[in-house]
């Protein structure tokens, strides 16, 4: 979620008041503002994305709740030590949370482990241990329409007698710090995207925020009216067109299992009505094809911790091959790649597929992302049942990504087309009459240098590192991992670093006299050295990102980085014209900072990894022109802006298909490319280690021999197309014009369409555009209504 007061004031339109009375207070509201810690309770950019859907959906006046857990550490801050990545846990309520309410009028029993008795009144899950969830709510304000949503998230709490049995024992102490046990639940967040984790805690974590929010979603459903805790209704036929609960990728997959258990133990529903309601009632949208990053879960493990639903998924399980054996009799090799549960080894629970069977919408999050999951990921399901499957292009929310982070170029777009493309992004297709206009690009220009003047000296003051302002800033922040080629970056930088700074053959590097450099002829090979103004266009290269700390390639890719960076900054020969930073602690806050002062966005996934990226719409939205491959919604943005706009490199999905078919040889590239040759023997050689030569000798093995993500294979279209970049840079006229086009075009990117589009077609309610009345003023009747429905 980042940081909520400025977001706050800005949605509320209080920002200016504000200002004025801290002001007159004698004090700084940006300083104020630094002080408040963000609130990193999520991976990368799945956990982000939510926090854009709940402004929009606030925005946009439906009824919604976000869920998740309180936890107690959030994603770890990173520190840099010596280059490399060390982990802090992110203590960030040690000094309170002023904007959570604790609801204790709503705490929740959830229950683990015990068995299951079948008798003829149906089965019951006896003899369980119960731990208590605790909502904590958090309002969620709606951009200056009064409206105020609610992210409710769950602590846990152990029950007064949890393990007190131990006391008759007389093992009082013991009783009481085994209460940690229980809590521990929503202790610390588990730090890995896009990598599965089976670990027990993590499964609890998961069945514990899905229990305490169907409770909570089913008590509301019941009630009369709002805010009563009497049941009224018990009947549910109703119940999907009051409720639509949206499981974003596969971590709440047990609340489908879940939902009929409450349905058929508790609530006596027969099964086929049950099951009816419960896949009316679920969506489920996917946000990774990565074959590591799909949910499977040992059976073993869910019988030892949710035996009930176990038996639940088989029955699910069973009934779904029934029916697909009706439709492909005989077709063996079909219900095995269809089953909910993987044979084979250790048996295990295929989540995705439990999510498919049980929604009525599955969705990818960009339009080659869809493409993939239904010709390839999930073939078989979408074969079935096409009319369920969708694609929801991400969005961001323009409040904090355009107004709060970068005022001054939210204001100049306002002068130019009027504020209400605040609330209606494609307004700004509007800025296409101003491409040309001489004063309106000096304007734009002004913004970008200001907001880098600013980043400089925030750098200064943080990092103690000195940069350039008037030199490209080249930015590639995002998680850290082997699909995002943070690596083919960096073997970019090394070979700028070659040119920038050509030596005889044979003579070492400044700093390192006793590394020299690896004999290549020629240094430049023809075609490179076409004009030597290209060579220097200054550029900083900014790159910054977590690792999950498990991810021992990731953490050596941070440290190369480093390594690299360590050479080129000290390098005398190479002066100001490069330098390289590493971004320690990349969060939200940070982003808001670096994000309007980029001018080159780095999105070079290899094509079919990255199911959509957002930060991609970030850097568009905020004048920055995007490098980057035909992956994820590059390709709409190259779609909305024209391919001519962006800088589009590198082999496209077939391609990849293509080179699997054939096979990838990563040494044909090494051997044909001088320039790549050189960078990894520089590598290879120790000549950015010289303390320990053979320190990067596993990521030059990964490169050769196990580069699922084919980083040579891209290389020499990615360091052709950045000469492109540097070129049209040295214009700056035509650059501004380019990023005014970009601008024009990010207006599809918004999260209000994507939530839109979710509402209309898969939750089945209606945005509404009603503006509440403030609380000092009386409601009109007429107006006191709220849009039928509920998405969740």
């Amino acid at each position: 979620m980042g940081r909520t007061l400025q977001n706050t004031m800005i949605n509320l339109g209080l920002q200016n008041a504000c200002d004025e009375a801290v002001y007159q207070l004698g004090l700084d509201m940006e300083e104020l503002e630094e002080i408040e810690e963000d609130a990193g309770l999520g991976n990368g950019g799945l956990g982000r994305l939510a926090a854009c859907f709940l402004d929009s959906m606030a925005t946009l006046g439906l009824a919604a709740y976000g869920y998740g857990i309180r936890y107690e550490y959030g994603i770890f801050n990173q520190k840099i030590r010596d280059g490399w990545q060390v982990e802090e846990a992110d203590d960030w309520l040690r000094h309170g949370n002023p904007w959570e309410k604790a609801r204790p009028e709503y705490m929740l029993p959830v229950h683990f482990y015990g068995r299951v008795e079948h008798s003829a009144s149906g089965a019951k899950w006896i003899d369980t241990q119960v731990v208590l969830a605790l909502p904590y709510d958090t309002p969620v304000p709606g951009y200056m329409n009064n409206t105020v949503n609610t992210m409710r998230l769950w602590s846990a709490r152990a029950p007064n007698d949890f393990n007190l049995r131990d006391f008759n024992v007389g093992d009082y102490i013991q009783a009481v710090l085994d209460r940690n046990l229980a809590e521990n639940i929503s202790r610390v967040l588990y730090p890995n995207d896009n990598f599965f984790e089976g670990k027990e805690l993590r499964l609890k974590q998961e069945y514990f925020v899905v229990a305490a929010t169907l409770q909570d979603i089913i008590r509301r459903f019941k009630a009369s009216k709002f805010g009563s805790t009497d049941s009224v209704r018990t009947v549910f036929d109703s119940f999907p067109d009051q409720v639509a609960i949206q499981l974003n990728d596969t971590h709440p997959a047990m609340a489908i299992p879940e939902l009929m258990r409450i349905f058929v133990d508790i609530e006596k529903l027969p099964w086929d009505k049950a099951w009816d309601i419960t896949r009316r009632t679920f969506a489920y949208t996917n946000h990774t094809v990565l074959p590591e990053a799909l949910e499977r879960w040992p059976v073993d493990l869910v019988e030892k911790l949710l035996p009930r639903h176990l038996q639940i998924i088989y029955e699910i399980n069973q009934r779904h091959l029934d029916h697909i054996a009706s439709l492909f009799p005989n077709d063996v090799e079909r219900l095995r790649r269809m089953s909910l549960i993987e044979e084979g080894g250790t048996k295990r629970i295929n989540m995705a597929h439990l999510c498919i069977v049980g929604s009525h919408a599955v969705n990818g999050v960009a339009k080659i992302h869809s493409e993939i999951v239904k010709t390839q990921v999930f073939e078989d399901f979408a074969a079935l049942e096409p009319e369920k499957f969708q694609n929801k292009t991400n969005g961001i929310t323009p409040r904090r990504w355009l107004l709060l982070c970068n005022p001054g170029l939210a204001e100049l777009i306002a002068e130019k087309i009027g504020e209400d493309y605040v609330r209606d992004l494609s307004q700004l297709t509007k800025l296409h009459e101003f491409v040309d206009d001489d004063l309106f690009i000096r304007e734009v220009a002004k913004v970008k240098q200001e907001n880098k003047v600013k980043f400089a000296l925030y750098l200064e003051k943080e990092y103690k590192v000195k940069i350039n302002p008037s030199s490209m800033f080249d930015v590639h922040v995002k998680r850290i991992h082997e699909y995002k080629r943070q690596l083919m970056n960096c073997l970019h930088i090394i070979t700028m670093y070659n040119r920038k700074a050509p030596r005889p053959e044979g003579t070492g590097c400044p700093q390192h006299p006793c590394a020299p450099y690896p004999t290549v002829t020629p240094l430049f090979p023809p075609g490179i050295r076409r004009d030597p103004a290209k060579l220097f266009v200054p550029r900083t290269v900014i790159i910054g990102g977590k690792a999950a700390p498990g991810y021992h390639m990731a953490k050596m890719i941070i440290k190369l980085i480093n390594a690299v960076a360590q050479v080129v900054n000290n390098d005398p020969m190479v002066g100001s014209k490069l330098k390289v930073i590493f971004l320690e602690n990349y969060r939200v806050s940070l982003a808001e900072k670096v994000i309007p002062a980029t001018d080159l966005s780095e999105q070079i996934s290899t094509a079919g990894t990255e199911a959509s990226g957002t930060g991609n719409m970030k850097f568009m939205l905020n004048g920055a022109l995007t490098i980057g491959t035909m992956d994820g919604a590059n390709v709409e943005m190259a779609e909305e802006a024209g391919e001519e706009n962006l800088f589009i490199f590198g082999m496209r999905v077939e391609d990849v298909t293509e080179l699997d078919r054939k096979g990838y040889n990563a040494q044909l590239y090494y051997d044909r490319l001088p320039e790549l040759k050189q960078a990894v023997d520089q590598i290879k050689s120790g000549f950015f280690s010289p303390k320990d030569p053979n320190l990067f000798n596993d990521v030059v093995n990964m490169l050769f021999h196990h580069d699922r993500f084919k980083v040579f294979a891209d290389y020499e279209a990615y360091v052709k197309c950045q000469e492109k970049v540097s070129e049209l840079y040295l214009n700056s006229k035509a650059w501004t014009k380019m990023v005014i086009r970009n601008i024009a075009a990010a207006g599809k990117f918004s999260s209000d369409r994507t939530i839109k589009e979710y509402a209309r077609d898969i939750w089945h309610v209606e945005p509404s555009d009603l503006k509440i009345p403030p609380p000092n003023e009386p409601r009109d009747a007429g107006q006191d209504k709220t849009p039928n429905g509920t998405a969740a």
